[in-house]
């Protein structure tokens, strides 16, 4: 426990000023991150990052992550990020008959996905930025809460297993109690922060990323027990990998902005 508090201490001494500062020091970091979390999912799978398809799938993942206000780095070259996405398919299909089926078809699937499950989450991390400091905290603090929430409640009057083929520890109701602890978050947001959302509003998608929170952490779950590994990584001791810290949030960001919330 001690170790995991001071990781988390740390990490957050270098996390969050990076985040309130923005601008590019925010956007390496964003880079840094998936470019981690990209490498624990290939590293799941025993593919190398500095194979042909490893760097095949980081660059497309650096693409991938080019935010608005770079646009135009694509648009000279007359490519789209969808375009650069189905060139890539293309060119890790070719490398499965280059290498004799020595990389699969399957392989080329699990590269691509992995990309864009990545990519996906991450990008919107610097849209989320980008368009309000205030929903960043908003996303980071409705997600500890639901993972405090679900641990403690859990743990503490937890009976029934919600999903044990996936993930034996988590229970009902820690699953509830995950979603109440994200609603007392997001009443201290509209009591105390000027955030442009109504309540009713706030507390509907606060329930629903909440939900999805919790699905985003059974995703990895999901991963890492077919791969039989117990972390995603090493680069936090106490916590595990990027992926371990971050498989909730990666769906949260993304549906932040498919419902329109900022």
């Amino acid at each position: 426990m001690k170790q995991r508090i001071l990781t988390a201490v740390i990490a957050a001494a270098v996390f969050l000023p990076i985040v309130i500062f923005g601008g590019l020091p925010f956007i390496v970091l964003v880079y840094v991150l998936a470019s981690v979390g990209l490498y624990e999912l290939l590293k799941m799978k025993k593919l190398s990052i500095f194979s042909v398809p490893g760097i095949l799938s980081l660059l497309l993942l650096w693409i991938f992550l080019l935010p608005e206000q770079y646009s135009d780095i694509l648009a000279n070259l007359q490519y789209t990020k969808v375009e650069a996405a189905l060139l890539a398919v293309l060119l890790f299909l070719t490398y499965t008959v280059a290498t004799k089926n020595r990389f699969t078809f399957e392989d080329a699937a699990f590269s691509i996905l992995a990309t864009l499950y990545v990519g996906m989450g991450f990008y919107y991390f610097i849209e989320t930025r980008e368009a309000s400091l205030l929903f960043v905290f908003y996303s980071l603090f409705i997600i500890w809460a639901t993972d405090s929430g679900a641990y403690f409640i859990g743990k503490a009057t937890g009976k029934t297993k919600l999903w044990p083929e996936i993930s034996p520890n988590k229970t009902v109701e820690g699953f509830f109690g995950g979603i109440v602890s994200a609603l007392a978050v997001a009443i201290l947001f509209i009591l105390f922060s000027d955030i442009e959302a109504s309540f009713l509003t706030l507390a509907l998608a606060t329930a629903f990323l909440s939900v999805f929170g919790q699905i985003g952490d059974l995703v990895e779950s999901a991963l890492k027990r077919h791969y039989h590994v117990k972390d995603s990584g090493n680069i936090l001791p106490g916590h595990g990998g990027i992926l371990d810290r971050f498989d909730s949030l990666l769906f949260v960001w993304p549906l932040m902005h498919f419902f329109h919330l900022l």
